[in-house]
């Protein structure tokens, strides 16, 4: 993997399921490209069923995306303060785990969090303490983990990568 961040010391560690309930899904309204749109409109029938009542009737109403944009992107709408693709965990997410792949489903925004690009200079892991970080998720405090970002966030890495 060659995909280099301005922050190697960066720690990180995800600990959904095991003390965190899925907060960076609070209000989370990332971007989506057209080729995900696609491929979540072709998986939306498989997708709905796992879904909060509330998310699942607001997107079967309105749709899961809303007029709201971020980089000429639409954003997913949020219902109740939550993504409306959170159920307990990320289902889109779910859904490519069990097919072998968690991220074939999952925004690419969200699927390479906690990394960020900054044009100017290169990628970086989000810190508390870094680059004037806004988002105050104990995740993103390196004083929460003794693992390094770089071992953690292999596979997310790999992903952004390829962008």
């Amino acid at each position: 993997m060659s995909l280099v961040v301005l922050n190697p010391e960066a720690r990180f560690d995800c600990t959904f399921g095991r003390g965190c309930e899925g907060i960076c899904c609070r209000n989370g309204r990332p971007p989506v490209y057209p080729e995900e749109i696609e491929r979540i409109d072709r998986n939306l029938d498989r997708i709905l069923p796992s879904l909060r009542p509330e998310a699942s009737a607001l997107v079967l109403k309105d749709g899961y995306l809303s007029r709201r944009q971020t980089l000429r992107q639409p954003l997913l709408r949020v219902v109740k303060g939550w993504c409306v693709f959170f159920n307990e965990g990320c289902v889109p997410h779910r859904l490519g785990a069990g097919e072998g792949d968690s991220f074939r489903y999952k925004p690419w925004f969200c699927a390479i969090f906690p990394l960020k690009w900054d044009p100017r200079d290169s990628w970086y892991v989000r810190q508390k303490g870094f680059r004037k970080e806004r988002w105050d998720l104990f995740c993103l405090d390196p004083a929460a983990s003794t693992i390094l970002a770089t071992e953690s966030l292999r596979n997310e890495m790999a992903l952004a990568e390829k962008a």
